[in-house]
């Protein structure tokens, strides 16, 4: 189930979604898989250390972060995957490995990979590994000003590209409320 926190932090600031459930996913790519949607528009949250500093750093579900990348993005010296203990406390309403990016509400700077931004909508994983969430980008852009930079590794900003621009809608059997 979303937080209760999630839910009113996207009504407060007038952000229109609809949720999914599915079968219980662990991995993002899970969560696109029972939807039947791309990899490549479900979001994934990881969270980083920079600097001692937590970032949540958004990928595609089909992506993987490239971790120099982010160094340099950030001209921040080291930058490594933060361990469970170093994170979850900033998440204590979500279900580990299903952390939201909303970095507003949980007081942590945010960064998107630039794949994302050529999608109109996009899934994010929002406290729990069995319901997702679906917003438009321009809204999640608005309410989180994150730093838009490319992150992924080199190998996968094609397939990004070429996913991006024709996004599909979650199926129908889906349970979408508002």
């Amino acid at each position: 189930m979303i937080p209760e926190a999630i839910q009113h932090y996207l009504r407060r600031n007038g952000v229109r979604f609809e949720r999914y459930w599915h079968p219980r996913a662990v991995s993002a790519q899970e969560v696109a898989e029972s939807l039947h949607v791309s990899g490549w528009r479900v979001a994934k949250s990881v969270i980083v250390m920079a600097d001692r500093q937590p970032w949540i750093v958004v990928v595609p579900a089909a992506g993987t972060v490239d971790l120099n990348q982010v160094r340099a993005m950030l001209g921040a010296r080291h930058v490594r995957l933060a361990t469970e203990p170093e994170f979850s406390g900033h998440f204590p309403d979500c279900e580990v490995g299903a952390e939201p990016p909303f970095g507003e509400l949980y007081g942590l700077p945010v960064a998107v990979d630039e794949s994302l931004s050529l999608a109109d909508r996009l899934l994010f994983r929002a406290g729990s590994h069995e319901e997702t969430i679906e917003l438009r980008f321009q809204d999640f852009a608005t309410l989180e000003w994150p730093v838009v930079a490319s992150f992924i590794a080199q190998a996968q900003q094609f397939q990004a590209a070429t996913h991006a621009d024709a996004p599909s809608r979650p199926r129908e059997e889906a349970h979408a409320h508002v």
